[in-house]
């Protein structure tokens, strides 16, 4: 029983990998998605393979590829990202092509790019309201005198002080 929505009957084997082979890592992939990329999960075969399909070639170090992509939202959803752009080049007698052609599909069907969209656009809006908090805090007094959507309560725009209004009696002079 498989792990996962691949099997091996849907993908060709290569000279040095099977049909098994390769379900198993796409099977593996979508768990270490589904895992919230768990660093358990991230494990030395896994990682030779990965960093051999979607065009991560240049990654050699398994701690820094990691890093590079999987420890904050924004870098997993650049993950996704260049997973779906990828063109999966190749002969999948020689190439994990086929795997990497299957995995795009059902990362879009199980609709990722969006999810880690919204983690994106819901921590860079909490980010940005502490900063505003913090602001306001300093600038203007307690940050308690906005709502979470950043606009000022009535009563407490009722209760600013406005502005003193300076009348300025015009002069006229002559520049010759």
């Amino acid at each position: 029983m498989p792990k996962g929505p691949f099997l091996p009957t849907e993908f060709t084997p290569t000279r040095f990998s099977t049909a098994a082979d390769k379900a198993e890592f796409g099977n593996h992939l979508l768990r270490f998605i589904e895992s919230e990329w768990a660093q358990t999960l991230f494990t030395k075969d896994f990682y030779q393979r990965l960093s051999m399909c979607f065009g991560n070639i240049a990654h050699c170090v398994r701690g820094s590829f990691y890093e590079t992509w999987f420890t904050s939202n924004q870098d997993r959803l650049r993950f996704i990202e260049k997973t779906l752009k990828w063109p999966c080049w190749g002969d999948p007698e020689y190439t994990f092509s086929d795997v990497e052609r299957a995995i795009q599909q059902e990362v879009r069907k199980r609709n990722y790019l969006a999810r880690f969209q919204l983690r994106v656009a819901e921590s860079e809006r909490a980010s940005e309201m502490e900063t505003l908090r913090r602001l306001e805090a300093k600038y203007r007094g307690p940050a308690s005198r906005t709502d979470d959507s950043g606009t000022m309560s009535a009563d407490v725009a009722e209760s600013e002080p406005t502005p003193p209004v300076i009348e300025r009696t015009p002069v006229q002079a002559s520049l010759f």
